[in-house]
């Protein structure tokens, strides 16, 4: 095996996991809406998982590990990412917002802060803002 093999498995099983995590937070109320089906279809396509792992992950979501990121940049850039594709279809449906709330807890943000952090990235997005410019305004949203 080569050393990008290693690469492209680490990365491939880095977002599954993410995937995964997703998916386990959309299944919080034992149920994925249609709202969250499509948000998980583009998701998955986002994330490059194929038609097999998406519905083997879909199906044994729970035996994928937890894996949120390490570090808070990390976890705003996967916010920006998420919150970029809820804008971008212009879906800021109350159900996707919602889903986003849930997701942002799941990146492990605090629950009293997500609906500010969210409604934060979604303007910010809605305003073209670039990754560095996003990071560093969620980071300085209370100062």
């Amino acid at each position: 095996m080569s050393f990008s093999d290693l690469f492209d498995s680490g990365f491939k099983k880095r977002n599954e996991s993410h995937f995964a995590s997703i998916v386990r937070v959309a299944m919080d109320d034992c149920v994925i809406s249609p709202e969250e089906q499509e948000f998980l279809d583009r998701l998955a396509r986002r994330l490059d998982i194929g038609e097999n792992d998406y519905k083997s992950i879909l199906k044994d979501y729970k035996s994928y590990p937890i894996n949120p990121p390490a570090s808070y940049d990390l976890r705003l850039e996967r916010l920006y990412d998420l919150a970029r594709m809820v804008y971008a279809d212009s879906i800021k449906a109350d159900s996707q917002v919602v889903l986003l709330n849930k997701i942002t807890v799941g990146l492990g943000f605090r629950s009293d802060n997500a609906k500010y952090i969210v409604d934060k990235a979604l303007n910010l997005v809605s305003e073209k803002v670039d990754l560095d410019t996003f990071v560093e305004e969620l980071k300085n949203m209370n100062r």
